[in-house]
C-alpha cells in the first residue's frame, strides 16, 4: 500500500523517495543499496526542519505498531515511522532477510546488538548476549543486516524515527523474537502496519 501518492509530500521526503529509487534502479544488490540510503538519509531527509517539525504530531506506535508512510510499488521497499513513549523498553529481535535503516529524527535512544551464543539445537531455544549498546541521537541512522539481532530501548523523552525497510516484511516472511529471561524463541509477522500521510 502506498498511503502519500494522491497528496503533496513532505519536499524532502519526496526527494527522499525519488532518491531512493534511482538508487535500487541503478544498483542490483540490497547492500549497496542500502549503504546508500544510509548516506542520503542522514545527510538529507533527518536534518530537514520540516520533517522535524511535522513529526512532533505524529500519533504514539504503542503496542506493537509502525506508522506506513509508503512502499514502492517497483522496488518494494519500505518506509515506516515509529513513535516510542518516554521509558519505552524495546524487544529484541531480527528482521530476517531484509536490510533495515533505523533513523531518529527527534530525541535519542539506546541501540543495542546481540550475538547467539547457543548451539542452535533446541528448538524455540535461544541463548543472546549484549556485544554492544550505543547511544542513538537524532539525525542519525543505523543500518541493520539481515538476521541481525538487535533491540532500540526507549529514554527519559519521547523519540521518533524513520525506518526503511529494503523489502515487505510484515505478510511476507516471520522475524525472529528472543526472549532474554526465559531464552524462548519464536518468530511472528512483525508489527501492526498504520497508513500515515507524510504530507505537507
Amino acid at each position: 500500500m502506498n498511503a502519500t501518492t494522491d497528496k503533496q509530500l513532505l519536499p524532502a521526503f519526496g526527494k527522499f523517495i525519488q532518491n531512493l529509487r534511482n538508487i535500487w534502479a541503478e544498483y542490483p544488490d540490497d547492500e549497496t543499496r542500502m549503504k546508500k540510503a544510509h548516506r542520503l538519509m542522514e545527510d538529507e531527509l533527518l536534518p530537514d526542519p520540516a520533517l522535524q517539525e511535522h513529526c512532533k504530531n505524529w500519533p504514539s506506535t504503542e503496542g506493537r505498531k509502525n506508522l506506513l508512510f509508503y512502499t514502492d510499488p517497483d522496488y518494494g521497499f519500505v518506509i515506516n515511522g515509529v513513535v516510542r513513549v518516554p521509558g519505552r523498553t524495546g524487544s529484541v529481535h531480527d528482521h530476517a532477510d531484509a536490510w533495515v535503516l533505523y533513523g531518529l529524527v527527534d530525541g535519542h535512544e539506546t541501540l543495542e546488538r546481540f550475538e547467539r551464543v547457543d548451539d542452535r539445537s533446541k528448538e524455540g531455544y535461544a541463548e543472546v548476549r549484549l556485544t554492544s549498546a550505543n547511544q542513538g541521537q537524532a539525525g542519525h541512522a543505523d543500518l541493520v543486516q539481515p538476521y541481525d539481532i538487535h533491540a532500540e530501548q526507549g529514554s527519559d523523552i519521547r523519540s521518533v524515527a524513520v525506518i526503511l525497510r529494503s523489502n515487505v516484511l510484515v505478510g511476507r516472511v516471520e522475524q525472529g523474537r528472543y526472549d532474554r529471561e526465559t531464552h524462548k524463541y519464536y518468530t511472528g509477522s512483525g508489527p501492526e502496519q498504520i497508513p500515515y500521510e507524510l504530507t505537507a
